[in-house]
């Protein structure tokens, strides 16, 4: 009581708010955007009521519903917005209890688009592998605020938590949220995500995981994906639609089987119900592209037992020929996990169908691998493997066009193509009875394939090639 004078000016008595700042401890992000709304993701400081705020370009404010953050939920909170009108621009902000975070007013303000309202232009980048414990400056993320893609999606290994520890969990989503060179991109851009192994439970885990659904839990915390799994099927699979197209996020370690199995019928890597979601999906979906999300890559590059499809090619080959036998037309493949970047080809055009084309991109913030990688051997290579640098992979769309189009390419850093010539696959190449990868290929990779393929010397190029 002594010392009460020193917080007071002289003559006046001591007031003190002894309710400090209301604040947004890290955030705002945005989540899916649909046609009529997006949704928000923010971690606040304490229990409160949070909301949005937007504002469109006459000036017309309109407030979300109200979330209450709770300690159950590590104070995450996911925000949706009012009804908003499709392919529409809004600033909006995050308002606690009625009032806007005074650290936030200072800042340049946030802005969010919904999804149009049909068919479009757009483009997606892509990544895997963000390891704030190797690379907490992140440079990638100006690579993709120059790119300026219309969506952004976390294909897995997005923390690095290798943990069983809840704690651990959530503190390693936090690190990467405070990221200050992504905090532009995850304001400005929307964020979807699945999982790998990183973010699932510790290196290489599967269905055996013990804490797999409290990991569930906590991943739903620090996510505004639209959903998640199935009722009385868990997990992080979903399928979004955007601008024309389907995307199909797939949980490819919930279920999974351990991967030195023997690799015969019955293994699986995405559990019965969700293989059977998928092949449902994909079956009624109308539209002309089909994409497919996977942390872990499609490719038989890792071999039988590899942490990838590869140990589970049974299953995949399963798959790929129900979309044969169902005539499912416009599939395309993005996965990650890899530590380079990649570009392949699984030519299933072989078999009665048509070329599944593979962009992998990976790493997003991590060290890169420049060892065996080169030699690895997938079905074909359409470019050589990228192992310069970090990456970050981007699909550009034209779903205006007479016949549809994908442009794909993977970029450094500044934003740039690592690969001197883009891809751009047309709708109607992606049909039963069309072989197209020869149009694609590179000379150096045909000739690397070409020698593989007549027994001779697997051509192992220099990085600098």
């Amino acid at each position: 009581m002594g010392a009460a004078w020193l917080l007071a000016p002289f003559g006046a008595k001591a007031r003190v708010n002894w309710t400090g700042k209301l604040r947004v401890t890290q955030g705002p992000m945005l989540g899916a955007a649909s046609n009529d709304g997006v949704l928000a993701w923010a971690r606040v400081g304490g229990e409160h009521d949070v909301q949005l705020e937007v504002t469109d370009a006459k000036g017309r404010v309109e407030l979300g519903p109200v979330v209450r953050s709770s300690a159950a939920d590590d104070y995450c909170v996911e925000l949706p917005t009012p009804l908003l009108e499709a392919g529409s621009r809004y600033r909006y902000r995050v308002m606690i209890d009625g009032i806007e975070d005074e650290y936030l007013k200072d800042q340049p303000p946030t802005f969010l688009r919904t999804a149009p309202g049909g068919p479009d232009g757009f483009s997606i980048a892509f990544g895997s592998c963000a390891k704030f414990q190797d690379d907490p400056v992140q440079e990638i993320w100006k690579g993709v605020e120059h790119i300026d893609p219309d969506l952004f999606f976390w294909l897995g290994d997005n923390v690095y938590i290798d943990s069983l520890h809840e704690s651990v969990m959530q503190e390693c989503y936090r690190r990467q949220r405070d990221i200050l060179n992504a905090r532009d991109v995850l304001r400005g851009i929307p964020q979807l995500a699945t999982w790998d192994d990183h973010d699932f439970g510790l290196n290489d885990h599967d269905r055996r995981n013990p804490v797999k659904d409290r990991a569930l839990e906590v991943f739903k915390q620090y996510w505004a994906n639209p959903s998640y799994g199935e009722p009385g099927n868990p997990g992080t699979y979903y399928r979004y639609h955007y601008g024309g197209v389907d995307f199909f996020f797939l949980d490819v370690r919930f279920y999974r089987d351990p991967n030195d199995e023997p690799d015969v019928k019955g293994k699986t890597m995405l559990g019965k119900r969700q293989l059977e979601w998928l092949k449902e999906g994909l079956a009624a979906s109308d539209a002309a592209f089909k994409v497919l999300i996977s942390g872990s890559g499609f490719s038989q590059a890792k071999g039988p037992v590899g942490d990838s499809w590869a140990s589970h090619q049974v299953e995949r080959d399963e798959l790929f020929d129900f979309i044969v036998d169902e005539e499912v037309t416009g599939v395309v493949l993005i996965s990650g996990d890899t530590h380079v970047g990649e570009f392949n080809c699984i030519p299933w055009s072989e078999q009665g169908g048509y070329d599944f084309y593979e962009l992998v991109s990976s790493p997003l913030a991590q060290k890169t691998e420049k060892g065996d990688w080169l030699a690895r051997r997938p079905e074909i290579r359409l470019r050589q493997v990228y192992a310069r640098s970090v990456n970050v992979g981007v699909l550009s769309f034209d779903m205006l066009a007479d016949d549809p189009t994908v442009t794909m390419t993977l970029h450094d850093t500044q934003g740039l193509p690592v690969w001197w010539k883009p891809v751009t696959i047309k709708a109607s190449e992606l049909v039963n009875g069309r072989a197209t990868w020869r149009d694609h290929i590179d000379r150096l990779s045909l000739r690397r394939h070409e020698s593989w393929q007549s027994g001779g010397e697997y051509y192992i190029p220099k990085l600098e090639d």
